[in-house]
């Protein structure tokens, strides 16, 4: 149970993260945005470039999926519910 709670606020964290570095890209300029979007690696190159800005909301991001991961590991361990 608290594994689940736990992996939903982690993704809940991570889209907020993940969200928010989009909208940074977009800010940056419409090519970087798009780009972020449909090309995934891109958007560790913007981070990299750009730590300024991106450095926060990346974070956020990968805190979500540590939440996320270690919610699934703690749902993993209760055993599988029902008869």
């Amino acid at each position: 149970m608290i594994g689940g709670i736990l992996a939903l606020i982690g993704l809940v964290i991570a889209a907020i993260g993940g969200l928010w570095l989009y909208v940074e890209g977009f800010k940056e300029s419409i090519v970087w945005g798009l780009l972020m979007l449909f090309v995934g690696p891109v958007s560790l190159v913007f981070v990299a470039m750009h730590w300024d800005k991106a450095g926060k909301p990346f974070l956020i991001h990968i805190g979500g999926i540590v939440l996320m991961v270690l919610g699934m590991m703690l749902g993993a361990e209760s055993g599988p519910v029902g008869p």
